[in-house]
């Protein structure tokens, strides 16, 4: 069985994925903060009779994420890495004339620090997979000026040019940053309280992101929107 490590995997997008990925048949190592809430998420993908292994903690805590990968050697290897776990950096966001450089560092220490970190981490059972690939969750934050969202989008920008390099130095992988465009989340809730309009759930865009696994189109910047034509 493939085996996939996704980080942020107690809710939102992550859980979406994971359960998506499950009932695929894939093996997962999955990551959150939140011990409780990753717990029901991984009996949720472990009931598609796939082995889980659920890890709490911060990834930004090398220890743990060495341990996120031994997990994925022990189930056969690391076929695809999901950094899907983010920080706003101030919630709610705030302009950037305060926005502390305390909140500046956090969002780019878990967005762009920590996942590189894992990709290090994870990169030898990657390239020995005969289908490794890399999915890096962006925003379109990062490449547009949207007031108060300087912070998050500088970490996602920065993000978005690590995953391109990423896949420029390694053609064996399929790397891939992915936009998935407004949801219904704790992540956007939190940033934007008393945003009124509708946001689609995130379980809306995981087809997108199982076609890419489907299709492997070369390493690249893609929108959910797009891909899911």
């Amino acid at each position: 069985m493939p085996v996939a490590i996704v980080t942020g995997a107690s809710k939102g997008l992550g859980r979406a994925l994971a359960g998506a990925l499950a009932a695929r048949g894939w093996d997962l190592v999955l990551d959150a903060r939140g011990e409780d809430a990753l717990g029901v998420a991984a009996r949720e993908a472990a009931g598609y009779g796939v082995r889980v292994v659920a890890l709490a903690g911060d990834v930004t805590d090398g220890a743990h994420r060495a341990a996120l990968v031994a997990a994925a050697r022990g189930l056969g290897g690391v076929d695809l890495l999901v950094n899907n776990a983010s920080a706003l950096g101030a919630e709610p966001l705030v302009p950037l004339a305060g926005l502390t450089p305390a909140g500046l560092r956090r969002a780019l220490e878990v967005n762009v620090v920590a996942a590189l970190g894992l990709v290090q981490e994870a990169l030898e059972p990657l390239r020995a997979s005969a289908a490794g690939a890399v999915i890096a969750v962006s925003s379109d934050a990062a490449v547009e000026a949207y007031p108060a969202w300087g912070g998050y989008g500088a970490s996602k920008a920065a993000l978005d040019r690590l995953t391109a390099v990423l896949g420029a130095e390694e053609p064996g992988l399929r790397v891939w940053a992915v936009d998935p465009g407004d949801m219904a989340t704790d992540l956007y809730a939190a940033a934007v309280p008393d945003d009124p309009e509708p946001r689609p759930e995130p379980g809306v865009v995981v087809p997108a992101f199982l076609r890419l696994l489907d299709e492997r189109p070369p390493s690249g910047r893609y929108t959910a929107s797009v891909v899911g034509r």
